[in-house]
């Protein structure tokens, strides 16, 4: 198995890194049916797709959220004797074992849910409800013993609950869970956990002060023009700090809800709502962004049922090259074609602010005055402080998150204001202010790979 190097919270609190000492961009897709749908050559396809694309970290679960514990895997197996978390069917998790074994092959990371968060708090789901303190800690340190020695896992509790609910509370079950698999895991590597919770919440709104969640994830989820910078910032402010990301974005493709009375009015998210989505909240603090298309995270095919489908179909082959998907490396290379761990958001920078939903404008500073980054979901003229950059002189460029080509606006001295004016052509763009004596790249050039950056 390829070894991929261990992760960790970066000396900033503010990102993650490698043990190394590289910084680390999260750019993950979701694929929360993979291990429970796909058999072994879907699993390669999958995997070199989104290699390929640039992608460094896969989501996905082990007791699948779509009758996981009831409907076998692709191979005809189920993950548990009588629904019992105590009772692991070995066929089954030897193809677990498969699965992590190819994403390290491919230099993918897992951020891997031990369960759907039905199989604690059904609400929504199928359930059944399945887990109490006890086997969930047995449960965590199965896994644990299981995969110690693997590098390129971080831990996801959680699965689309909040950790209390139908007047109940699950604190303490997720906290058993980690307990179990820090036993589990102590004669090996230590990984990253987190905890990825309900649309609209974060996970830091009920356990951002247990010991065990490393970094906070957010579900801003599926409407349109949702204020997931506001979530960010709300997380970026807490006390101690911890890294935070939006783990579930727009899915592209997926009706614009609410799906129980949709219309062909309300239509699709597209390409440019994901990069809205995913481009606020990384400029607004996040340390990296989950993608996730709607037709790939539950594997659809022709025969099956597609969740939450209107009038529109892709198999999961076939969605694997709609555009917003290759379109969000231009964000990872754009982030390491600069020292991005420096970075802080910084909306001050921004002039004319449009303060709509639908025109938000969103602000990375670099904390040395080096650089900023700056993207506008619509407007065709931004007036940028300079006076905040070291140095005479600035460079200015114009970057297309669409397709990654620059324009570069050349040197102007500093000032109070510098008005950019933006192609008509198209909606969004990012502004990139250098100070001219750093002598950066041009932004997007970086031709590292997944976990080496700048």
């Amino acid at each position: 198995m390829n070894k991929l190097p261990e992760l960790c919270v970066h000396e900033n609190k503010r990102f993650l890194m490698t043990k190394d000492g590289e910084p680390f961009f999260w750019l993950a897709d979701t694929a929360w049916e993979l291990i429970h749908r796909l058999n072994s050559t879907e699993v390669e396809t999958y995997f070199k797709a989104r290699a390929a694309q640039g992608f460094n970290v896969i989501q996905t679960v082990i007791l699948g959220e779509l009758n996981g514990l009831t409907v076998p895997n692709a191979n005809g197996h189920l993950p548990l004797q009588d629904a019992d978390p105590n009772q692991p069917l070995e066929e089954y998790f030897a193809f677990v074992d498969e699965v992590l074994s190819k994403a390290a092959e491919h230099g993918l990371y897992v951020a891997l849910l031990p369960t759907w968060g039905d199989k604690v708090l059904k609400a929504w789901g199928q359930g059944p409800e399945v887990f109490n303190e006890d086997n969930a800690r047995s449960f965590g340190k199965y896994l644990a013993e299981r995969y110690k020695d693997q590098s390129h896992l971080i831990w996801i509790l959680g699965g689309d609950r909040a950790a209390e609910g139908d007047g109940r509370e699950f604190q303490a079950l997720w906290q058993a869970m980690a307990q179990g698999i820090d036993e589990g895991e102590a004669s090996g590597i230590k990984k990253l956990k987190s905890y990825h919770p309900q649309g609209g919440s974060s996970s830091s709104m009920w356990l951002h002060n247990e010991s065990w969640l490393d970094f906070n994830m957010l579900q801003s989820s599926h409407g349109k023009n949702i204020n997931n910078w506001t979530m960010i910032q709300e997380d970026y402010q807490l006390s101690p700090i911890k890294p935070t990301l939006d783990s579930e974005i727009c899915y592209e493709d997926i009706p614009v809800p609410p799906w129980d009375t949709w219309t062909e009015k309300q239509g699709y998210i597209r390409e440019y709502d994901v990069r809205k989505a995913a481009y606020r909240s990384v400029f607004s603090g996040g340390c990296g962004v989950s993608y996730g298309h709607h037709f790939v995270w539950q594997m659809y095919d022709e025969g099956r049922e597609a969740m939450y489908n209107a009038e529109e179909l892709f198999t999961w082959k076939e969605a694997l090259e709609r555009p917003a998907a290759k379109q969000l490396n231009y964000l990872f290379r754009l982030m390491a074609s600069r020292p991005f761990t420096r970075t802080v958001p910084d909306q001050s920078i921004i002039m004319n602010q449009d303060t709509s939903s639908e025109g938000y404008i969103c602000a990375l500073r670099d904390s040395e005055n080096t650089f900023a980054l700056v993207y506008t979901p619509k407007s065709k003229k931004v007036v940028v402080d300079l006076e905040w950059l070291e140095g005479t002189e600035a460079y200015l460029w114009i970057y297309c998150p669409r397709t990654g080509a620059v324009t570069p606006l050349g040197k102007h001295e500093h000032s109070k204001s510098y008005a950019v004016d933006l192609p008509d052509e198209e909606d969004d763009w990012v502004i990139v202010i250098d100070n001219y004596n750093s002598a950066y790249i041009s932004p997007g050039g970086s031709t590292l790979n997944a976990f080496v950056f700048y």
